[in-house]
C-alpha cells in the first residue's frame, strides 16, 4: 500500500490503519488516528477528528518513519473526511519550512492556513425570492406590494430581506406576496460574486522605458522561480508594469497573489487594477467580513479565483496553480507578523515562491537593504525604472533647519510647528489652486500630557508607557495595548485641577493649527483613528483626487502608493522623528518613509517642491533626502551595518520572557541564562528589561542573539530553551530576525 494513500483496512492483511493529524493548535506533536474502514486518506486532506471532548478540523500529515507506539486499535477514529479541497503538497512543505524558521509551532503556522474553519464545510443553500411570469387574480394590491414588484420586475432572484430593502418596506410584505402566489422561492447557491479579470483587455499606455520593464517581467512567469526587484522611482509607474506580468500569468491559467502592507488603505491600487483588468480582485484582510473570507478562502482553493490582493496573511492560502507572487513596498515594515507566529511576509513570500517553483517580484522606490545586497549578490535580479511616467519629474527637496527659522507664535499665542519658509510655500500652493500635504507620523493630539504644577504624566497602567491625548475622541489612549481613559479633572499625585498639558504635536495638533493659518482652507485629517474601514478610506482618497480637499494632514497612512495630480506641496513637520533610539533600521526605515511621502508631490505636469523640518540638517538622513541620493545612502548604511556586525551580514534573534508575576519572571530569566550556549561568533546579550518592560500587564525580559550567519542558529535556541520549566503563566517567545526592539 502506499503511504501516501490510506484505507481503513488492507484487504490482504485485515490490520487496520492509522494516519497522522496535524491539528492547528500551538503544538508540534501530529495525533494518531485509526482510519475508518471504507475511508480512504491522503496527506493533505482535511478531517474531523476528536480531541478530548471536542470535535477538531485537522489535516492529515505525511507519515514520518517512527515506529508506532499505540496499536492502531486502541485509537480513537477519525471522524470524517471533509469535502474541502485538500492542502497541496508545496503548502504543506511551506508550512513546515515557516514552522522551523521562526520557531513556531507547526500546529500554529497551520492554523494560519486554515483560519476560517466554516469555509472548509458546504455552505447553507440561500433562500430566495423572484417573480412569476403570471400574476395570481385574486392578488389584492396595496402601494407597499406594488413597489416590491416593480422592485422584483428585473427578474433577479434576492433574498426576501434584500427585496424588501430595495422596494422600502417590511420583510413580511414580501412574505405575503410569496404566500399569495405573485412570488416563488428558489434555492440559490452560495459563491462568491466575483468578475473574473480580462488579461486580454487593452492595457495602459506605456513609455519605452516601462514597456521593456514589463516584457522582462512577462517573459520571467514561464520560466520557473525567480527573485526579481522591479525598483522605481515614485511615480514612475510601477504598479502598471507589473500588472503586465499579471496579465501574462492569467493568460497561463494561473493564479496570481499580491501582498499589500496595508491592503485596507490600497483603494487607489484596486481602482487601477478594476481599469487595466475590468473586475476587481479578491481581497483578503481583516476588514474583509467572516462570510466574504468564507467565501473567498473556498472559492481560492478550488481555483475559482484567479488574483487575490491581501495582508501578509494571504501568503498562506491554500493555492491549487499558483503561478506568480507580487510583493508591492516590499521594504514596508507592515510585513513582520510580531504577534503569534512571528515571521516577515516578504522572505516567507520568497521561500513559498521557491516551493512552488514560481517567480516573485519586489516592488519597491524604497528597496529594503537585504533586498539591494540580494540584488548585488546575483541571488536576485533588478528592473530599474529611473525616471517619472510622462511629463512629471522629481519634487525639489528643502532643508528648513528649525534652529534658524524657528515657528512663529499662532495668533491666539499657542506655539506653532511651521515654520515661515513652509507657511508660505503652503499658502502659494492654496493661492495657485493646488493642494498642499502635511506629515507627521504620529497619532493623536499629543505624544504626551503632563500637569503642569508637579510633572506627573499620565501612564498606561497595563504597559510602560504614557497614554496619548486623542481630542477628537476626548479620550486617551494607549497605542500599545489599546486602554482607553478619560482625562481626568484633578492630578492624582498633586491634587491641582485642570492642570493637565499636552507636549509636542500629533496630526490632531497639527490640524488646529492649520485651522487658524489656513481658515478658508478644505482640510482633511487622515489617521487610521479616523478611517473606519477600506471604504470610508476609499472615499476620502477619491475627495482629494476629486480637488474637494485643499490641505491634507496625515499620519505614513498618505505615503503609500497614492496618486494626487494636484498635490505640488508635501512639508514634512518633523524629519528627525524615528532617526534614534535603539532600532538598527531607523536611519534605513526613516530614509524610506520621508522618501515615499515626498513622492507624493509633483506626480503630474505641476512641479512638487518638499520641505523637510529638522533640527539635524547634516544628518546622512536629510542629506540624501536632500540630494535625491538613495545609493550613496544604502552604500553608506551597508557599511556601517557591516562594520557594526549587525544585519544582513549577522544574524539576530531575541528571547522574550515574560509572565505577570515580576519575581517568578526574573528567576526563570536567570535560570535561562546560565545555561547560555557558548559558541564561537555567537554573542548572547541580557537578560534585560524590554523597553517595554510591562506590556499588557505582562513583565517582559529580553536576551538578544547576535551570531555569525553560518551557525545554526534555530537549533541552538531549540536546544537551549528545550529544558526550561514553564510554571504558571510563564510565556517564552522566539522572535528570528527581530525588527522590533521594543
Amino acid at each position: 500500500m502506499s503511504p501516501s494513500q490510506l484505507s481503513g483496512v488492507d484487504s490482504h492483511q485485515g490490520q487496520i490503519q492509522r494516519v497522522k493529524v496535524l491539528l492547528p493548535l500551538p503544538l508540534d506533536a501530529l495525533y494518531d488516528y485509526q482510519v475508518p474502514a471504507g475511508m480512504t486518506l491522503a496527506p493533505g486532506d482535511l478531517v474531523e477528528v476528536p480531541l478530548g471532548k471536542r470535535q477538531v478540523i485537522g489535516a492529515v500529515w505525511d507519515p514520518e518513519e517512527t515506529a508506532d507506539e499505540i496499536p492502531a486499535s486502541r485509537l480513537k477514529a477519525v471522524i470524517d473526511r471533509l469535502e474541502a479541497v485538500p492542502l497541496p503538497e508545496s503548502q504543506r512543505r511551506f508550512i513546515e519550512w515557516v514552522s522551523r524558521y521562526t520557531m513556531a509551532p507547526l500546529g500554529a503556522v497551520l492554523r494560519m492556513a486554515l483560519p476560517v474553519p466554516a469555509a472548509l464545510r458546504p455552505e447553507r443553500p440561500v433562500q430566495a425570492v423572484r417573480l412569476l411570469e403570471e400574476m395570481p387574480r385574486s392578488l389584492k394590491m396595496t402601494a407597499a406590494r406594488q413597489r416590491v414588484l416593480e422592485v422584483a420586475r428585473d427578474g433577479l432572484a434576492r433574498r426576501a430581506t434584500e427585496l424588501a430593502r430595495e422596494a422600502g418596506v417590511g420583510v413580511g410584505v414580501v412574505r405575503g406576496l410569496a404566500e399569495a402566489g405573485a412570488l416563488e422561492w428558489i434555492t440559490l447557491p452560495v459563491k462568491l460574486e466575483l468578475d473574473a479579470p480580462d488579461p486580454h483587455r487593452d492595457g495602459y499606455s506605456l513609455s519605452e522605458a516601462q514597456s521593456a520593464a514589463a516584457a522582462e517581467l512577462a517573459t520571467s512567469v514561464a520560466k520557473g522561480f525567480s527573485v526579481t526587484l522591479l525598483d522605481g522611482v515614485t511615480g514612475s509607474g510601477k504598479t502598471e508594469v507589473y500588472f503586465e506580468a499579471i496579465a501574462a500569468a492569467l493568460k497561463a491559467n494561473a493564479q496570481v497573489l499580491v501582498l499589500q502592507p496595508e491592503i485596507s488603505l490600497s483603494s487607489q491600487w484596486l481602482m487601477r487594477f478594476e481599469q487595466r483588468f475590468g473586475a476587481r480582485p479578491a481581497e483578503w484582510h481583516s476588514d474583509v467580513t467572516q462570510a466574504q473570507r468564507r467565501l473567498t478562502w473556498r472559492a481560492v482553493a478550488d481555483g475559482e479565483v484567479s488574483v487575490v490582493v491581501g495582508a501578509r496573511s494571504a501568503l498562506f492560502m491554500p493555492f491549487p496553480r499558483l503561478g506568480l507572487i507580487i510583493v508591492d513596498e516590499e521594504h514596508d515594515p507592515a510585513y513582520k507578523q510580531e504577534d503569534g507566529v512571528i515571521y516577515q511576509a516578504r522572505d516567507m513570500a520568497v521561500v513559498r515562491a521557491s516551493l512552488e517553483s514560481v517567480p516573485i517580484i519586489l516592488a519597491s522606490a524604497t528597496p529594503s537593504l537585504e533586498t539591494v545586497l540580494n540584488v548585488q549578490s546575483g541571488k536576485y535580479r533588478a528592473v530599474h525604472l529611473p525616471l517619472r511616467h510622462g511629463v512629471a519629474r522629481l519634487p525639489d527637496v528643502e532643508i528648513v533647519d528649525l534652529r534658524r527659522h524657528r515657528p512663529p507664535r499662532l495668533p491666539n499665542g499657542a506655539t506653532s510647528w511651521l515654520s515661515p519658509p513652509l507657511r508660505e510655500a503652503i499658502g502659494g500652493a492654496l493661492e495657485a489652486g493646488e493642494q498642499a500635504l502635511l506629515f507627521l507620523n504620529r497619532r493623536g493630539y499629543a505624544p504626551l500630557t503632563l500637569c503642569r504644577t508637579c510633572g506627573f504624566r499620565l501612564q498606561c497602567p497595563n504597559c510602560t508607557s504614557w497614554l496619548v491625548e486623542h481630542r477628537l475622541t476626548r479620550r486617551l489612549e494607549c497605542h500599545h495595548c489599546g486602554h482607553g481613559a478619560t482625562l481626568p479633572r484633578q492630578c492624582p499625585s498633586c491634587q491641582a485641577e485642570d492642570s493637565f498639558a499636552a507636549c509636542g504635536p500629533g496630526v490632531e495638533r497639527l490640524d488646529e493649527e492649520v485651522a487658524q493659518l489656513f481658515p478658508e482652507a478644505r482640510r482633511l485629517l487622515l489617521s487610521s483613528d479616523v478611517l473606519p474601514g477600506p471604504r470610508a478610506a476609499e472615499e476620502l482618497m477619491d475627495k482629494i483626487r476629486e480637488r474637494e480637499v485643499d490641505l491634507i494632514v496625515g499620519t505614513q497612512i498618505v505615503a503609500k502608493g497614492h496618486h494626487f495630480p494636484w498635490l505640488t506641496v508635501v512639508g514634512v513637520v518633523d524629519a528627525d522623528l524615528g532617526l534614534s533610539g535603539g532600532d538598527l533600521r531607523a536611519g534605513e526605515r526613516s530614509f524610506q518613509l520621508l522618501h515615499q511621502v515626498s513622492g507624493r508631490a509633483g506626480r503630474a505636469e505641476r512641479p512638487g517642491r518638499v520641505f523637510l523640518q529638522t533640527h539635524e540638517p547634516d544628518h546622512p538622513v536629510i542629506r540624501a533626502l536632500a540630494e535625491g541620493d538613495k545609493d550613496s545612502f544604502l552604500e553608506r548604511e551597508a557599511a556601517a551595518r557591516r562594520d557594526g556586525h549587525l544585519p544582513p551580514f549577522t544574524r539576530l534573534a531575541a528571547i522574550i520572557l515574560s509572565d505577570v508575576d515580576p519575581d517568578r519572571l526574573d528567576q526563570a530569566a536567570r535560570a535561562l541564562a546560565r545555561q547560555a550556549p557558548r559558541f564561537q561568533g555567537l554573542q548572547v546579550l541580557g537578560p534585560a528589561p524590554a523597553p517595554l518592560a510591562v506590556l499588557r500587564g505582562r513583565h517582559r525580559r529580553r536576551f538578544l542573539l547576535k551570531a555569525r550567519r553560518e551557525l545554526p542558529l534555530q537549533r541552538i535556541i531549540g536546544d537551549w530553551i528545550a529544558g526550561l520549566p514553564r510554571p504558571g503563566s510563564l510565556r517564552l517567545q522566539v522572535d528570528i530576525d527581530p525588527y522590533s526592539f521594543l
